[in-house]
């Protein structure tokens, strides 16, 4: 779950004006001359060919749905469905598995001054294409942390499918407004125990630089406030609010997705704020899975690193990133790659890879020895001179360009573009937008 408002206030607005220019045929149609409007890693404006063209490249990435048999597929609900490897569950459901159900994401819509959310136009675009695939699927934008939300979610998979088979949650988010108590909880990265001083990766001019970091340890009410907003209170509170409606089917299965990660970003990620909170989700996922007992299955899924705009913000991935990708080559494993890799588990194609503390692993390509070897000593050695032959840097400036739509091959970037889209309403399914 994206929250657009808290990255755009980071960004100089001069530098993301559009330009409306009216539409010489129809004057119902608002074109605009877009700018992505950035600084470093964060974008205001966000392309909507770019972003239906990275949707479209995903749809095609996923495997042939002729593997999935016949027949409808499971019903499922996705927490987090426009960005991330929310979005890639959602493609390969759709496309592979048939999936029905409901994706939940929150996305700004376009304003005056800015366009919508990539998310937003990600969003419009899976709904075009699970309508072309025939999917029974439809999509609500709000505040997944809130009670209306849970509440409307809950109306409307009832009214249309009874129960649900699978929930998938995949939210990263600055902060959360706790709904039993109204406190509004704000998320940091920031070590734990002592000080985090490493490398990190800039750009200076459009060239790659490394500098370096210096965050000092978060405070214990930093550590609880990191916890409560990406821990796993609000995941039990979505499993607490379709239980009591007995909506959860036979067999059903629900996952969170999390990140382990390597040793050298450990004091920033897994050691750090993060990890705290990374802790409370799996922890939580094992008392989901005692707790729903002979009737379903609970687990947390540690996916492997990618490019979002989640990790975007965590000082040292991109480097760590960078570097992983320029090792890993051909072997490196996008969302979707993993996505379908997840389901064939989730639908019984494959045994579950499931480790001793009971999580599904997705990222044994890389925490490879040899692959993590190989980082660590590009790593150790990486320097503003030698950065451009020890990592991917344009490879990652163009897969953060690309969240937003930004650097797409064949997407022309000089013609004005539709921005007016509207939020995706499915025949059958009254789908509105909930504000939080």
């Amino acid at each position: 779950m994206s929250s657009p408002d808290e990255i755009r206030r980071c960004v100089d607005p001069l530098t993301a004006a559009t330009t409306t220019i009216p539409h010489p045929k129809d004057p119902r149609v608002s074109l605009r001359q877009i700018k992505p409007g950035n600084r470093g890693y964060l974008y205001v404006n966000s392309h909507p060919a770019g972003c239906t063209a990275v949707v479209d490249q995903m749809w095609q990435q996923t495997p042939d749905p002729a593997r999935a048999g016949e027949g409808p597929g499971p019903v499922a609900l996705v927490i987090g469905s426009s960005a991330g490897y929310g979005l890639a569950a959602t493609l390969v459901g759709l496309r592979t598995h048939r999936m029905r159900g409901l994706g939940i994401a929150f996305e700004a819509p376009e304003t005056e001054r800015r366009t919508a959310g990539a998310g937003w136009y990600r969003t419009a675009r899976t709904a075009e294409l699970a309508a072309e695939a025939g999917a029974d699927f439809a999509f609500l934008n709000g505040d997944a942390f809130s009670d209306g939300i849970k509440d409307e979610a809950a109306d409307l998979l009832a009214a249309r499918f009874g129960t649900i088979d699978l929930l998938v949650y995949s939210i990263a988010a600055p902060r959360r407004t706790d709904p039993l108590t109204g406190a509004v909880h704000h998320s940091v990265i920031k070590p734990l125990g002592t000080d985090y001083r490493a490398k990190t990766l800039v750009f200076d001019d459009n060239a790659p630089q490394i500098g370096e970091l210096h965050l000092p340890a978060a405070d214990e009410a930093e550590r609880e406030a990191t916890v409560q907003v990406m821990g796993g209170a609000d995941w039990q509170l979505w499993i607490d609010a379709l239980q009591s409606r007995d909506l959860l089917a036979d067999g059903f299965r629900t996952v969170a997705l999390s990140y382990v990660g390597s040793e050298i970003t450990a004091p920033v990620y897994r050691a750090g704020t993060i990890g705290a909170a990374k802790q409370h989700l799996e922890d939580t996922a094992r008392a989901l899975d005692t707790r729903l007992g002979d009737t379903g299955h609970a687990h947390t899924v540690v996916a492997g690193a990618a490019v979002t705009q989640a990790s975007t913000a965590i000082p040292s991935i991109a480097l760590y990133t960078s570097i992983l990708h320029r090792v890993t080559g051909d072997s490196w494993q996008t969302p979707v790659d993993q996505a379908a890799t997840l389901w064939n588990q989730l639908t019984g194609d494959t045994a579950p890879d499931v480790d001793d503390q009971g999580r599904i692993r997705l990222d044994d390509w890389e925490m490879n020895p040899e692959v993590q070897a190989a980082v660590r000593t590009a790593w150790d050695r990486a320097d503003t001179d030698t950065i451009a032959a020890a990592a991917d840097t344009d490879w990652f400036r163009e897969q953060v360009g690309r969240l937003y739509g930004w650097h797409v091959p064949g997407v022309d970037y000089e013609t004005p573009a539709e921005t007016t889209v509207p939020w995706p309403a499915r025949a059958g399914l009254e789908v509105t937008t909930h504000s939080s």
